[in-house]
């Protein structure tokens, strides 16, 4: 029995299965329907694979699902895969964290019909001017922009906008918060896409210690100056 989340995963995956399993599509179920297929198909001893994208972990409203699992007695294991969020770095080929650039990584969304906690506003995260990743807020992409700008992020800031990382339909755009809006508006680009913004998409940076021919480590003695 497979169920598998029909707007986010590419159909390809489902070439795997066997000829006899069950396939649901939970694009067109709620979570009672859900827990009700997993329910039953497991109480006839069968195998249940409940498919969701790379990393479920964000914005995948497993929590739920595992919450009701365990209070029904249903043993499962959660298999985990490849974020979006890294798949994006992969195919743009960059690093998020960069010395004297960002150490850090902001996961956020803009608020929609799942409103952010009062200290999670993204005019508020974007003071820090950290590499920042915004999922689910293609749509809102202007409003994206203007709202980082108010924040603190220079207008010029780098962005890059990857519809469908690592799929064969993928695109990238890259921009800065003045322009990238309008390029994905050219695209019509309005789901399944992340954007990315930070000076980790430019070419000055430090270098790091960890490679450094003066830096001691634990597997290897730094050469004096």
């Amino acid at each position: 029995m497979i169920i598998y989340a029909g707007s986010l995963v590419n159909p390809d995956i489902l070439k795997g299965a066997k000829p006899s399993a069950v396939i649901h599509n939970s694009a067109y179920m709620n979570l009672d329907e859900v827990i009700n297929v997993i329910r039953e198909s497991a109480g006839r001893g069968l195998r249940v694979v409940r498919v969701h994208t790379g990393d479920p972990s964000i914005y995948g409203a497993v929590r739920e699902q595992m919450d009701r699992l365990e209070k029904l007695g249903i043993e499962f294991e959660v298999v985990p895969g490849v974020s979006s969020l890294f798949a994006v770095a992969a195919v743009l080929k960059k690093e998020y964290t960069l010395p004297d650039i960002s150490q850090t990584v902001i996961i956020t969304r803009m608020e929609g019909r799942t409103p952010m906690p009062p200290k999670e506003k993204l005019i508020d995260l974007a003071r820090h001017n950290s590499t920042m990743a915004v999922f689910l807020s293609i749509g809102f992409i202007d409003e994206l922009c203007s709202t980082l700008i108010a924040g603190g992020y220079d207008p010029k800031t780098p962005v890059a906008v990857v519809y469908k990382a690592t799929w064969p339909e993928q695109k990238i755009l890259k921009g800065d918060l003045t322009d990238i809006a309008d390029k994905v508006k050219n695209e019509n680009i309005e789901k399944t896409a992340l954007t990315v913004v930070g000076r980790f998409l430019g070419d000055e940076y430090s270098l790091s210690k960890l490679y450094d021919r003066q830096f001691t480590t634990g597997y290897r003695e730094g050469e004096e100056k």
